[in-house]
């Protein structure tokens, strides 16, 4: 009978020494995985030689001959426990978890780095009382998740898919990866889960061509996916070509200096809720001070949470950013459509339904295109290259606060296009009445 994840969950933080075939280890029990048949422990000792080794452990089931609790001697409870799911994990034979190995590393944590991370987000997080629920599915075994969690995504024409670990390249190292439906969150741990996770429908998701994977900046996971586990993603709409796309748009053409992160783009395009931003910036900020936060176990729900959040958004930006990029093709079409059935009809007798003559309608875009060059012009800065200096978020702010910055003028519009439909209609109106006041002086 599998041990039940409550059953070991309490001994989750205490000591254990665990005696293999090869040797005697002292350690901190971090995660019992039933399914990948092996324990993880930090601190880890080797009670044999005396030597100590810093980060995170795995203790493979076949090379395991008894776990002991060590802080309560005198109670046999705590060795039955851990006994019962040494055998646990060795009956599941479910997956294959390749060659067993004495104590084999898995991107190591040192334990000061993880106390630190974890004191560092409680105080980060400790004034957001009233954050709104996110809910989310955690996969950190194959056993009732992983299969259900597949045959959900492959059912979507859409996903959006992020990454987290260090140095993301196929040189670095994946912890977490986070897919979202509109219906559903899935937090993958690719930690715990090891390459084992993309054999098991991961890999056919994400090199299916009929679904649209919704990503920013894919070239980093789609480097380490290809040459780490041999995924080859296909079909993907990267939100941050799609905002540098956008920026070219507005602008007539001109290409900015530097791309945006994701919480630029989510702030600029969504105006995502502050409580929201700050939880992302905080992940981001602690991130950057302590990589190794991402192979954290347990891993702390608040930044779970954050990792929710951002597979969420990315969807969001996916549908706001396409209404962007799709606004001017919708303006186009609504002049076409107005085009003859808003006229008198008198000059439709002399138009050939087949004249293949570019209508004033599309002729109109290079006009569009040249006012916003000259609106660019005038709001941004250029450099030596020829590309336009973006501002950064707080800049951005500044520009459109004028008690922040009385610098810029009120007749200056730094705004993503959201507005472009209204302003190409507005150019179409004049374009009429001008086309009107021409056949009068006729």
């Amino acid at each position: 009978m599998a041990l039940s994840s409550e059953s070991y969950a309490a001994l989750l933080g205490r000591a254990v020494k665990v005696t293999l075939k090869c040797g005697v280890f002292q350690g901190v029990l971090q995660h019992v995985n039933p399914d990948r048949r092996s324990l993880l422990l930090r601190a880890v000792k080797n009670l044999e030689t005396g030597r100590s080794s810093p980060g995170i452990k795995v203790f493979f089931a076949p090379e395991i001959v008894t776990v002991e609790l060590l802080d309560e001697p005198d109670s046999g409870k705590g060795t039955t426990v851990l006994s019962e799911c040494t055998s646990s994990v060795e009956r599941n034979k479910q997956v294959d978890t390749g060659p067993a190995g004495c104590g084999s590393g898995s991107s190591p944590v040192p334990l000061e780095s993880q106390l630190r991370a974890s004191s560092n987000l409680k105080c980060s997080l400790s004034e957001k009382k009233e954050e709104e629920n996110v809910e989310y599915t955690v996969i950190d075994s194959f056993q009732e998740k992983i299969g259900p969690a597949v045959l959900h995504l492959k059912q979507q024409c859409v996903v959006s898919i992020a990454g987290e670990g260090v140095n993301l390249c196929r040189y670095g190292k994946l912890s977490w990866l986070e897919i979202a439906s509109k219906s559903r969150i899935f937090l993958f741990d690719i930690f715990l889960l090891g390459p084992q996770a993309f054999k098991n429908g991961l890999q056919m998701l994400l090199e299916d061509k009929n679904i649209l994977k919704v990503m920013h900046d894919c070239r980093w996971i789609s480097d380490c996916l290809f040459h780490q586990y041999g995924v080859l993603l296909c079909n993907v709409f990267d939100t941050q070509v799609a905002d540098a796309l956008q920026f070219s748009v507005e602008t007539g053409g001109f290409l900015p200096h530097r791309v945006c992160t994701l919480q630029e783009c989510l702030m600029q395009h969504l105006k995502i809720p502050s409580k929201w931003a700050a939880i992302m910036n905080c992940r981001q900020q602690m991130a950057s001070e302590n990589p190794d936060i991402w192979f954290l176990r347990p891993f702390p729900p608040s930044l779970l949470k954050a990792l929710a959040l951002e597979a969420m958004h990315l969807l969001l930006l996916h549908s706001s950013l396409m209404e962007n990029l799709m606004s001017d093709l919708t303006a186009i079409v609504h002049g076409y459509l107005n085009t003859y059935r808003s006229g008198s009809g008198g000059h439709l007798c002399s138009t050939k339904p087949t004249c293949m003559e570019l209508p004033k309608e599309l002729r109109q875009l290079l006009d569009i295109q040249t006012l916003r060059k000259e609106r660019a012009i005038r709001n941004y800065k250029m450099n030596k290259d020829g590309l336009l200096i973006r501002p950064t978020p707080m800049e951005f702010k500044k520009r459109n606060d004028p008690q922040e910055d009385e610098n810029y003028g009120d007749d200056v519009d730094h705004s993503p296009t959201n507005k472009v439909v209204s302003h190409l209609a507005s150019f179409y109106n004049r374009g009429v009445l001008c086309q009107e006041k021409l056949e009068k002086s006729k």
